[in-house]
Parts: structure tokens; sequence; C-alpha cells
């Protein structure tokens, strides 16, 4: 039976799928007891994009509330929070979380553990949405972007191939990305179709060999 709308139901939940991610360190070895893999460390990447997002932030008269939805380590986050009135950090993983909260604290910082594309997610501004949504079915990715309309500003980074491709071919949510079958997510293409004011790249970053580029856009919500 062919997949309508190129969505499909999850074969196992996505919690389980990301914990075991964590557990087994599928993203990398590291002497901390969590880690996000080097697309959150490797420094000629996390540098240029903590620096724009940081002038995005830097921009408004008044700091804005900023809901980071799959924090991660926080190795980014970190870097962050100090141009937000208020910020919000989300996972799936509840270890993952309870560490983050024993490690990184600030009186504008809050960590909740939730299922971004099941639960209701916190109020804000402007939601980060970095590296996550590339490992997500089409159907978690539509059920999130139902939430995304609540915010004025999206900050997206999605790992993609070089060049044309097809977007938004279904994947399994887990480990891997669509980059293995020369995809990457397209909000605005079919299945997803999101709704713009206005869109506006940030910033690209060429990664080495074949593997693409990670990049970065702003989306003005209406």
């Amino acid at each position: 039976m062919k997949e309508k709308e190129n969505i499909r139901k999850e074969p196992w939940p996505t919690k389980e799928a990301m914990e075991q991610v964590y557990e087994m360190k599928l993203w990398g070895a590291s002497s901390e007891a969590f880690y996000s893999g080097v697309g959150s460390h490797q420094r000629d990447i996390i540098k240029p994009y903590i620096e724009t997002v940081n002038t995005f932030l830097k921009g408004f008269k008044n700091p804005i509330e900023v809901c980071d939805l799959g924090c991660g380590d926080f190795n980014i986050g970190k870097e962050l929070l100090k141009y937000a009135k208020r910020y919000v950090a989300v996972d799936i993983v509840p270890a993952l979380i309870h560490y983050n909260k024993e490690h990184f604290k600030s009186e504008n910082l809050e960590f909740y553990c939730l299922d971004i594309s099941k639960d209701v997610l916190p109020s804000g501004d402007c939601a980060i949405v970095r590296q996550v949504l590339q490992h997500l079915s089409n159907n978690e990715v539509q059920q999130i972007i139902e939430k995304l309309y609540a915010f004025k500003y999206i900050i997206l980074t999605e790992h993609i191939p070089r060049g044309d491709f097809i977007p938004n071919k279904d994947i399994i949510s887990g480990q891997g990305i669509r980059i293995k079958k020369n995809s990457g997510l397209h909000l605005l293409k079919a299945p997803f179709y999101l709704k713009v004011k206005k869109e506006k790249q940030l910033l690209t970053i060429p990664l080495e060999g074949s593997k693409g580029v990670l990049a970065t856009t702003l989306y003005t919500l209406f």
C-alpha cells in the first residue's frame, strides 16, 4: 500500500530511539555523560552559528523569549541564553534533561522534558530548532510544524545535500537523517507547506567531503 502524502505512522516511540542514541553513544564517544555529536561541538561548525544567532537575538531592543526545541547536551544553548529574556530548553530524553538541570543554571533558564511532536510546547517569541527535524519522520515533522505557528520567529538548521535534491523523503525517526537518501527537509514544500511571512538564509556551512551543508534559515511567521 502506498503511503499517503509521504507520511506514515511511527514503528516505535521516538523517545526510546533517542534514549538509545545517548546510551550507546551513537553520535560519538566523549568523557561527558551526554554528547550530541560533532555538530554540537566542532568549533568551525558551532562558532559561526553561535555568532549568527546571537547577532539576531541582540538585535531586539527588548530581549525576547526563546524556546530551544531539541536542546541536546546544551553545549550551544549555553552560549545563547544570555541574550534572551527567558530561555526554555526542551528535549525528549529524561536523563539528559536531568543532567542539564544539574549542570547549567541561570535565572532566565528553564529545562523541560517533552516530546515536541506530542506535548504542548512552552510559549515564546522564537523557536530554535537545530538539527532536530532531520532525525524525525514526516509524520512527526508535520505535528511539530502545526505547533510552530505559535512563534513569531523560527531559526531552523538542517543538514541537507549540496546542490539540487528531492526534498522531504520520509524516514523512520532515530539516529539517521535524510541525506542518506540524497534528501533533506524543506518546510515550505510538500507535504508540509509551512506558511511564512518572510524567509531569510542566515548561514550555510559546508561539511567535509560529500556530506552536504548545514543550512540555517530564519522564518518570520504571520
